[in-house]
């Protein structure tokens, strides 16, 4: 049964658990995490370049939250105006693929200097990496900006939810989506597997990895793969799903049920900004620990 604002209860109710303590840890973790990265980091490298980036895109999209949970408890009541929602919106989604594109190119990096160390020399370095973070910055929001302001019709009263049907119906924004986690996927999974087989090598070979080094890198590398196709698979597989039913691909009987999936997957695919938090506050901490 739904309430005053379309939204079933259940679901409202999920995403205050999730997002209250989503967004007041993920907040602490991820701004402590910058200001170490700031502070004290003595020297600036790729890796912490591509985390800045990371730690800035989950921070503005954990910004967003409180008004998407006052969003849907207000529904039809809406009352900060068109503008600020269309701009709100724009940082949530916005954000949440940068973070997607920025946790790639994270796993390449890795990948290139783990795998191809020689040519790492000359391939990466801090001002590239920073070039390719305002690379990822302008597509995501070049691509985006057609598509943003036609989420919702000009007299609805409601936001970040009942989007448009002509939102629904395009085509070419469900694909892209769909591909930009995709790719994504594939390059995180094949950089994953490809890296780990290689520290698998070093261990008969270097002290450090046969002593334990091995074994803590690999379950980092592991548990970043895992929270990103669990945090964003769900919500993909919703979209697609729902795309299907708006389009008559699928029978309307399951809009309601799909409805609430793709409800809840955006919670769960939000919770990347906590679990990015306490992965790289670990990582940093660690880091600072040992090049004191």
């Amino acid at each position: 049964m739904m309430n005053h604002t379309g939204i079933h209860p259940a679901v409202e109710l999920f995403q205050f658990i999730v997002y209250i303590p989503t967004f007041i840890i993920g907040l602490i973790l991820n701004t402590t995490a910058l200001w170490m990265l700031f502070f004290r980091i003595k020297k600036w490298m790729e890796s912490t370049t591509y985390m800045a980036a990371l730690i800035i895109f989950d921070i503005l999209l954990l910004v967003t939250l409180p008004f998407k949970m006052k969003a849907f408890r207000v529904g039809d009541e809406w009352t900060l105006g068109s503008g600020v929602c269309t701009f709100l919106e724009s940082l949530y989604f916005v954000n949440m693929y940068g973070s997607i594109f920025i946790s790639v190119c994270i796993c390449m990096d890795r990948y290139v200097a783990i795998k191809f160390p020689f040519y790492a020399k000359v391939w990466r370095s801090p001002k590239k990496a920073t070039a390719v973070c305002i690379l990822v910055c302008i597509t995501v929001w070049g691509a985006s900006s057609g598509f943003l302001f036609q989420l919702r019709d000009s007299n609805d009263l409601h936001c970040f939810y009942g989007f448009s049907d002509e939102t629904w119906g395009n085509t070419g924004l469900v694909i892209m989506l769909e591909l930009a986690f995709l790719f994504g996927a594939v390059i995180i999974t094949f950089c994953t597997a490809r890296i780990l087989h290689t520290l698998k090598k070093n261990v008969q070979n270097d002290c450090y990895w046969a002593s334990g080094g091995q074994e803590k890198s690999s379950r980092i590398l592991l548990a970043n793969l895992i929270t990103f196709l669990w945090s964003f698979g769900p919500f993909h597989l919703s979209l697609l799903l729902y795309y299907l039913v708006k389009n008559d691909f699928i029978s309307h009987i399951y809009t309601g049920q799909l409805r609430i999936f793709i409800q809840v997957s955006l919670c769960i695919a939000n919770m990347n900004c906590f679990l990015d938090g306490v992965c790289y506050y670990w990582v940093l901490k660690e880091f600072v620990k040992a090049n004191r």
